[in-house]
Protein backbone atom coordinates (compact mmCIF):
# COMPACT_ATOMS: atom_id res chain seq x y z
CA UNK A 1 0.00 0.00 0.00
CA UNK A 2 3.26 2.38 1.07
CA UNK A 3 4.48 1.44 -2.72
CA UNK A 4 1.27 2.41 -4.37
CA UNK A 5 0.86 5.27 -2.22
CA UNK A 6 4.33 6.67 -3.42
CA UNK A 7 3.54 5.97 -6.62
CA UNK A 8 0.88 7.70 -7.18
CA UNK A 9 2.45 10.68 -5.30
CA UNK A 10 5.28 10.25 -8.05
CA UNK A 11 2.62 10.47 -11.22
CA UNK A 12 0.89 13.62 -9.81
CA UNK A 13 4.00 15.41 -9.56
CA UNK A 14 5.12 14.66 -13.10
CA UNK A 15 1.91 15.13 -14.44
CA UNK A 16 1.78 18.26 -12.85
CA UNK A 17 5.16 19.46 -13.67
CA UNK A 18 4.86 18.35 -17.64
CA UNK A 19 1.25 20.76 -17.47
CA UNK A 20 3.14 23.55 -15.93
CA UNK A 21 5.55 23.34 -19.11
CA UNK A 22 3.03 23.51 -21.61
CA UNK A 23 0.06 25.50 -22.58
CA UNK A 24 -2.47 22.89 -25.09
CA UNK A 25 -2.87 24.23 -28.68
CA UNK A 26 -6.29 26.47 -28.76
CA UNK A 27 -8.47 26.10 -32.63
CA UNK A 28 -8.41 29.13 -34.95
CA UNK A 29 -12.61 29.90 -34.36
CA UNK A 30 -14.70 32.72 -34.86
CA UNK A 31 -15.14 33.91 -31.52
CA UNK A 32 -11.21 33.24 -31.32
CA UNK A 33 -10.64 35.58 -34.49
CA UNK A 34 -13.14 38.32 -33.02
CA UNK A 35 -11.27 38.40 -29.50
CA UNK A 36 -7.70 39.34 -31.36
CA UNK A 37 -10.03 41.63 -33.43
CA UNK A 38 -11.06 43.53 -30.33
CA UNK A 39 -7.55 43.39 -29.09
CA UNK A 40 -5.51 44.47 -31.85
CA UNK A 41 -4.11 48.30 -32.36
CA UNK A 42 -7.02 50.44 -34.33
CA UNK A 43 -4.30 52.83 -35.77
CA UNK A 44 -0.88 52.25 -36.35
CA UNK A 45 2.00 54.93 -34.65
CA UNK A 46 2.91 56.21 -37.97
CA UNK A 47 0.30 56.61 -40.31
CA UNK A 48 1.67 56.54 -44.30
CA UNK A 49 0.88 54.62 -47.18
CA UNK A 50 -0.09 50.96 -47.10
CA UNK A 51 2.68 48.48 -47.42
CA UNK A 52 2.85 45.20 -48.67
CA UNK A 53 4.57 42.16 -46.46
CA UNK A 54 4.81 38.31 -47.55
CA UNK A 55 4.32 35.89 -44.39
CA UNK A 56 6.33 32.81 -44.95
CA UNK A 57 4.76 30.32 -42.77
CA UNK A 58 6.26 27.19 -44.49
CA UNK A 59 8.66 24.67 -42.19
CA UNK A 60 10.33 21.35 -42.38
CA UNK A 61 11.27 20.44 -38.73
CA UNK A 62 9.39 21.24 -35.25
CA UNK A 63 5.86 22.62 -36.23
CA UNK A 64 4.62 25.50 -33.90
CA UNK A 65 0.85 24.51 -33.75
CA UNK A 66 0.69 28.97 -33.80
CA UNK A 67 2.26 29.33 -37.18
CA UNK A 68 -1.51 29.50 -38.24
CA UNK A 69 -2.60 31.56 -35.46
CA UNK A 70 0.24 34.25 -36.06
CA UNK A 71 -0.80 34.16 -39.62
CA UNK A 72 -4.62 35.08 -38.86
CA UNK A 73 -3.16 37.73 -36.05
CA UNK A 74 -0.70 39.55 -39.01
CA UNK A 75 -3.86 39.85 -41.24
CA UNK A 76 -5.72 41.16 -38.75
CA UNK A 77 -3.40 43.85 -37.77
CA UNK A 78 -2.92 44.60 -41.15
CA UNK A 79 -6.50 45.18 -41.62
CA UNK A 80 -7.62 46.70 -38.49
CA UNK A 81 -4.57 49.41 -38.67
CA UNK A 82 -4.90 50.00 -42.61
CA UNK A 83 -0.83 49.99 -42.22
CA UNK A 84 -0.53 46.82 -44.57
CA UNK A 85 -1.33 44.30 -46.88
CA UNK A 86 -0.61 40.76 -46.01
CA UNK A 87 0.36 37.63 -48.08
CA UNK A 88 0.50 34.53 -46.83
CA UNK A 89 3.22 31.94 -48.77
CA UNK A 90 4.30 28.68 -48.36
CA UNK A 91 6.28 28.02 -51.50
CA UNK A 92 9.59 28.45 -51.64
CA UNK A 93 9.40 30.07 -55.08
CA UNK A 94 8.14 32.98 -52.96
CA UNK A 95 12.51 33.69 -52.72
CA UNK A 96 12.70 34.71 -56.04
CA UNK A 97 13.88 37.39 -56.73
CA UNK A 98 11.46 39.03 -58.62
CA UNK A 99 8.81 37.75 -55.82
CA UNK A 100 10.81 39.73 -53.21
CA UNK A 101 10.53 42.78 -55.49
CA UNK A 102 6.68 43.20 -54.84
CA UNK A 103 6.98 43.69 -50.65
CA UNK A 104 8.48 45.93 -48.81
CA UNK A 105 8.82 43.42 -45.95
CA UNK A 106 9.06 39.76 -45.28
CA UNK A 107 7.92 37.73 -41.83
CA UNK A 108 9.16 34.25 -41.57
CA UNK A 109 6.60 32.74 -39.48
CA UNK A 110 7.93 30.36 -37.49
CA UNK A 111 9.96 28.46 -40.66
CA UNK A 112 11.74 25.83 -38.49
CA UNK A 113 14.03 23.74 -41.11
CA UNK A 114 14.57 20.08 -39.88
CA UNK A 115 18.87 18.83 -38.73
CA UNK A 116 21.37 18.68 -39.12
CA UNK A 117 21.27 21.12 -41.82
CA UNK A 118 19.41 23.66 -40.35
CA UNK A 119 18.81 25.00 -43.74
CA UNK A 120 15.23 25.17 -44.63
CA UNK A 121 16.07 26.06 -48.44
CA UNK A 122 17.37 22.80 -48.56
CA UNK A 123 14.82 20.99 -47.05
CA UNK A 124 11.94 22.55 -48.96
CA UNK A 125 13.84 22.09 -52.74
CA UNK A 126 14.47 17.97 -51.64
CA UNK A 127 10.90 17.76 -50.36
CA UNK A 128 9.53 19.05 -53.10
CA UNK A 129 11.45 18.84 -56.31
CA UNK A 130 13.44 15.66 -57.99
CA UNK A 131 16.74 17.77 -58.38
CA UNK A 132 20.03 16.35 -58.13
CA UNK A 133 21.65 17.43 -54.16
CA UNK A 134 24.07 19.10 -56.00
CA UNK A 135 21.45 20.91 -58.17
CA UNK A 136 19.20 22.09 -55.09
CA UNK A 137 22.76 23.00 -52.73
CA UNK A 138 23.24 25.48 -55.05
CA UNK A 139 19.62 26.52 -54.95
CA UNK A 140 18.91 26.77 -51.92
CA UNK A 141 22.00 28.84 -51.13
CA UNK A 142 20.81 31.21 -54.55
CA UNK A 143 17.51 31.56 -52.68
CA UNK A 144 19.98 32.24 -49.11
CA UNK A 145 21.53 34.80 -51.12
CA UNK A 146 18.32 36.54 -52.49
CA UNK A 147 16.81 37.44 -48.92
CA UNK A 148 19.87 38.76 -47.63
CA UNK A 149 20.25 41.17 -50.87
CA UNK A 150 16.47 41.75 -50.77
CA UNK A 151 17.17 43.02 -46.33
CA UNK A 152 20.60 44.16 -47.60
CA UNK A 153 19.43 46.73 -50.04
CA UNK A 154 16.73 48.05 -48.03
CA UNK A 155 13.83 45.35 -47.48
CA UNK A 156 12.30 44.50 -43.97
CA UNK A 157 12.67 41.55 -42.20
CA UNK A 158 10.63 40.44 -39.13
CA UNK A 159 11.47 36.93 -37.58
CA UNK A 160 9.14 34.98 -35.19
CA UNK A 161 10.04 32.48 -32.43
CA UNK A 162 11.41 29.47 -33.95
CA UNK A 163 12.28 31.08 -37.18
CA UNK A 164 15.58 32.48 -36.53
CA UNK A 165 16.66 28.69 -37.44
CA UNK A 166 15.94 29.34 -41.01
CA UNK A 167 19.67 29.10 -41.78
CA UNK A 168 21.02 27.88 -38.21
CA UNK A 169 24.09 26.43 -39.27
CA UNK A 170 24.87 29.75 -41.73
CA UNK A 171 27.50 32.22 -40.46
CA UNK A 172 26.20 34.90 -42.86
CA UNK A 173 22.71 34.79 -41.93
CA UNK A 174 23.64 34.51 -38.36
CA UNK A 175 25.38 38.05 -38.74
CA UNK A 176 22.19 39.69 -40.78
CA UNK A 177 19.35 38.43 -38.23
CA UNK A 178 21.50 38.68 -35.08
CA UNK A 179 22.44 35.38 -33.59
CA UNK A 180 21.47 31.56 -34.03
CA UNK A 181 19.53 29.36 -31.67
CA UNK A 182 21.35 27.34 -29.25
CA UNK A 183 19.00 25.77 -27.27
CA UNK A 184 15.84 26.41 -24.79
CA UNK A 185 14.82 25.46 -21.02
CA UNK A 186 11.37 24.18 -20.66
CA UNK A 187 7.97 26.28 -21.26
CA UNK A 188 7.79 28.24 -18.33
CA UNK A 189 6.45 31.36 -16.92
CA UNK A 190 8.54 34.32 -17.67
CA UNK A 191 8.80 37.98 -17.10
CA UNK A 192 10.07 40.00 -20.26
CA UNK A 193 11.47 43.22 -19.66
CA UNK A 194 12.58 46.32 -21.09
CA UNK A 195 16.41 47.29 -21.70
CA UNK A 196 15.07 50.98 -21.88
CA UNK A 197 11.62 51.24 -21.49
CA UNK A 198 11.63 54.81 -22.75
CA UNK A 199 12.52 53.02 -26.65
CA UNK A 200 9.93 54.06 -29.25
CA UNK A 201 9.09 50.29 -29.88
CA UNK A 202 8.72 48.70 -26.03
CA UNK A 203 6.59 51.63 -25.31
CA UNK A 204 3.06 49.34 -25.57
CA UNK A 205 4.55 48.29 -22.55
CA UNK A 206 4.25 50.81 -20.42
CA UNK A 207 7.62 49.96 -18.47
CA UNK A 208 6.01 46.88 -16.84
CA UNK A 209 7.42 44.18 -19.40
CA UNK A 210 5.29 41.19 -20.34
CA UNK A 211 4.84 37.95 -18.67
CA UNK A 212 4.10 34.95 -20.19
CA UNK A 213 4.62 31.33 -20.54
CA UNK A 214 7.30 30.93 -23.28
CA UNK A 215 10.10 28.65 -24.18
CA UNK A 216 13.21 30.57 -23.08
CA UNK A 217 15.41 30.77 -26.52
CA UNK A 218 19.67 30.99 -25.92
CA UNK A 219 21.22 32.11 -28.46
CA UNK A 220 24.67 31.67 -29.83
CA UNK A 221 27.52 32.54 -33.05
CA UNK A 222 26.67 36.26 -33.46
CA UNK A 223 24.66 36.74 -30.69
CA UNK A 224 27.47 37.28 -29.02
CA UNK A 225 28.49 40.53 -30.63
CA UNK A 226 25.58 42.32 -29.82
CA UNK A 227 25.52 43.81 -33.51
CA UNK A 228 22.14 44.91 -32.50
CA UNK A 229 19.78 46.93 -30.82
CA UNK A 230 17.90 44.89 -27.45
CA UNK A 231 14.60 45.45 -27.01
CA UNK A 232 13.23 43.04 -24.21
CA UNK A 233 15.68 40.72 -21.86
CA UNK A 234 14.76 37.52 -19.61
CA UNK A 235 17.79 36.56 -16.50
CA UNK A 236 18.78 33.31 -16.55
CA UNK A 237 18.88 33.17 -12.80
CA UNK A 238 15.15 33.61 -12.83
CA UNK A 239 14.97 30.40 -15.41
CA UNK A 240 14.22 26.50 -14.68
CA UNK A 241 16.12 24.06 -16.57
CA UNK A 242 18.86 26.04 -17.84
CA UNK A 243 21.45 23.38 -19.18
CA UNK A 244 24.69 25.69 -19.92
CA UNK A 245 26.82 27.97 -17.35
CA UNK A 246 25.94 31.53 -18.61
CA UNK A 247 28.28 34.41 -18.57
CA UNK A 248 25.82 37.15 -18.39
CA UNK A 249 22.63 37.05 -16.72
CA UNK A 250 20.70 39.07 -19.74
CA UNK A 251 19.55 37.31 -22.23
CA UNK A 252 18.27 39.49 -25.07
CA UNK A 253 15.35 38.15 -26.61
CA UNK A 254 14.33 40.96 -28.75
CA UNK A 255 16.18 43.04 -30.95
CA UNK A 256 16.34 45.06 -33.47
CA UNK A 257 19.25 46.13 -36.44
CA UNK A 258 20.26 47.08 -39.56
CA UNK A 259 21.32 44.96 -42.32
CA UNK A 260 22.94 47.38 -45.21
CA UNK A 261 20.35 49.40 -46.21
CA UNK A 262 17.57 47.15 -44.42
CA UNK A 263 15.90 46.44 -41.11
CA UNK A 264 15.51 43.24 -38.97
CA UNK A 265 12.85 42.67 -35.95
CA UNK A 266 13.60 39.59 -34.08
CA UNK A 267 11.01 38.51 -31.10
CA UNK A 268 11.37 35.10 -29.32
CA UNK A 269 7.99 35.45 -28.25
CA UNK A 270 6.08 33.69 -28.53
CA UNK A 271 5.61 29.84 -28.56
CA UNK A 272 2.07 30.00 -27.59
CA UNK A 273 -1.38 31.77 -29.47
CA UNK A 274 -2.40 32.62 -25.88
CA UNK A 275 0.58 35.20 -25.85
CA UNK A 276 -1.16 36.65 -28.67
CA UNK A 277 -4.52 37.73 -26.43
CA UNK A 278 -2.53 40.30 -24.53
CA UNK A 279 -3.29 43.77 -26.88
CA UNK A 280 0.25 44.86 -25.73
CA UNK A 281 2.00 42.55 -27.23
CA UNK A 282 -0.36 42.77 -30.54
CA UNK A 283 1.05 46.80 -30.26
CA UNK A 284 4.83 45.67 -30.14
CA UNK A 285 4.28 43.50 -33.45
CA UNK A 286 2.64 46.33 -35.46
CA UNK A 287 5.12 48.60 -33.98
CA UNK A 288 7.98 46.13 -35.60
CA UNK A 289 6.08 45.63 -38.50
CA UNK A 290 6.42 49.65 -38.99
CA UNK A 291 10.01 49.56 -38.29
CA UNK A 292 11.17 47.04 -40.47
CA UNK A 293 9.25 48.67 -43.42
CA UNK A 294 11.21 52.05 -42.39
CA UNK A 295 7.97 54.24 -41.10
CA UNK A 296 8.50 54.07 -37.08
CA UNK A 297 12.01 55.32 -36.76
CA UNK A 298 14.07 55.08 -34.06
CA UNK A 299 17.59 54.06 -32.49
CA UNK A 300 18.78 51.28 -34.01
CA UNK A 301 22.49 51.44 -33.34
CA UNK A 302 24.03 48.33 -32.20
CA UNK A 303 25.23 48.04 -28.67
CA UNK A 304 28.40 46.17 -29.29
CA UNK A 305 30.57 43.56 -26.95
CA UNK A 306 30.34 45.35 -23.28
Amino acid sequence: MKNQHWLIGLFLLISSTLIGQSIEPIEITDQWLSKIESLAPSAPRVKTDTKKILVFSQHTGFYHWTIPHNAEMLKILAKKSGAFEVTVAYDVDSFDKKNLQQYDAVILNNSNPSGPKRDLFWDLLKKNTSLSDATIAKRAAQYQQNLMSYVSKGGGLLILHGAITVQNNSSEFSKMVGGSFDYHPKQQQMHLKEVDANHPLVQAFDGKGFTHVDEPYFFNNAYFDYNFRPLLYIEADQLEDVRKAVSNNIIYVSWIKRHGKGRVFYSSASHNAQSLENPQFLQFLLDGMQYVVGDLKCDDSPIGVQ
